[in-house]
């Protein structure tokens, strides 16, 4: 028993020493209008695997993203946004 606790627990270890560090990218998404707009891209990132925290600035027009690189990439997470109803690019200036 002991043996299989210090198996489980190093194989635990291993799965955070490899884990790569979450990614953040900041995209412009166009007609942001109101709070409904952000709510509307919230549930559509949700959908996406590997995001994990959303910031959306309707004022800015931007939309802060933080995500798993091995599960989605910024193409697919701005494919998402636009799919919403909201054309994304990459920010250039940030």
């Amino acid at each position: 028993m002991r043996m299989w606790a210090m198996a489980l627990a190093t194989l635990g270890w291993m799965g955070h020493a490899v884990a790569a560090p979450p990614a953040t990218v900041v995209l412009d998404a166009a007609n942001m209008t109101c709070p409904a707009c952000s709510i509307t891209i919230e549930k559509a990132l949700e959908r996406v695997s590997g995001v994990t925290a959303t910031d959306v600035d309707t004022r800015a027009g931007t939309v802060t993203v933080t995500f798993d690189a091995q599960h989605t990439s910024t193409s697919e997470i701005a494919q998402a946004i636009t799919e919403a109803g909201f054309p994304a690019t990459q920010a250039s200036d940030h």
